[in-house]
C-alpha cells in the first residue's frame, strides 16, 4: 500500500513540476526553484524533500512536502526534521528560518494544534503571513492537481 501511495505522490510532485512557473507564481511573490526529491543524510539515514524552494523576499528556504491522504502527526514531526535541519546546517546567518510546507488532501485540526508547538504556529503566521497562499489556495491547487492527474491515469 505505500508503494501505491508514494507514486501518487510522485505523480502529483511531477505534475507539480510540469507546471512550476504557475505553480510558483500562485504560491506568491519572490518563489524560487531550488531542488526536487533533496536527499538529506543524518548519521546514515535518508531522508527526502519533495520540493525545496528559496522566497528572495523573506530570504529562508521553504520546504514543500506532498501528501496526498490525510495529515498525520508523523508528517509533521517529519516536517520538522527537515526544517530544523535546514535552519540549522544549510541556511546561511543572515537568512531567516526555513518554513516548512504540509501540502495535503486532508487534515485533522486538532492533531496539528497539539503536534507542532503553539509558539513556532504563531511566528509562522505573522511573519509569513504577506506572502505565502492561503489554505483555501493550497488546498484547490492540490484539489486541481489531483483531478488532473485522475483524468490522466483514466485515459
Amino acid at each position: 500500500m505505500k508503494d501505491a501511495v508514494d507514486l501518487s505522490e510522485s505523480n502529483l510532485e511531477t505534475a507539480l513540476l510540469n507546471h512550476i512557473q504557475e505553480f510558483l507564481l500562485e504560491m506568491g511573490k519572490g518563489f524560487c526553484f531550488v531542488a526536487r526529491q533533496q536527499r538529506l543524510t543524518i548519521e546514515g539515514d535518508h531522508f527526502y524533500i519533495d520540493l525545496v524552494l528559496y522566497n528572495r523576499l523573506l530570504k529562508c528556504f521553504v520546504l514543500i512536502d506532498l501528501k496526498i491522504g490525510k495529515l498525520t502527526h508523523q508528517d509533521l514531526g517529519q516536517m520538522m526534521l527537515y526544517s530544523n535541519y535546514y535552519t540549522r546546517e544549510m541556511r546561511e546567518d543572515w537568512e531567516h528560518p526555513t518554513v516548512g510546507i504540509l501540502l495535503c488532501a486532508d487534515k485533522n485540526d486538532a492533531v496539528v494544534r497539539y503536534t507542532l508547538p503553539e509558539d513556532e504556529n504563531q511566528i509562522y503566521a505573522s511573519t509569513y503571513k504577506l506572502y505565502l497562499p492561503s489554505e483555501e489556495e493550497i488546498a484547490a491547487e492540490i484539489k486541481r492537481e489531483q483531478e488532473a492527474l485522475r483524468l490522466l491515469v483514466e485515459n
